[in-house]
């Protein structure tokens, strides 16, 4: 059973209009390799040149923050449930 990442509006373009995927990996950095692959481009919309997850992206692992479970190291087991969140900042009144 693979892993399910819940796609935000603004990363859709990217699969095709999706808003749910499944994929087979065992940690976060996996599965942003996989989903890159799968769909061009998306690595770099989530993470810096270093790796990193961006400042203004969130990613849950069953509603977990991974920043406290590891990052990109964070430990996936099938059924999870990864949801990727974008910050939207807008302008003044």
């Amino acid at each position: 059973m693979p892993v399910v990442v819940m796609i935000p509006a603004l990363l859709r373009q990217l699969t095709g209009g999706a808003d749910e995927v499944r994929v087979e990996a065992s940690t976060l950095g996996e599965l942003i390799d996989k989903l890159n692959r799968d769909y061009p481009g998306f690595a770099r919309r989530i993470l810096d040149d270093s790796g990193r997850i961006y400042w203004y992206i969130n990613i849950f692992v069953n509603g977990r923050d991974v920043r406290i479970l590891g990052g990109c190291n964070a430990h996936l087991r099938d059924g999870d449930e990864v949801t990727i969140v974008t910050m939207i900042a807008g302008g003044g009144a």
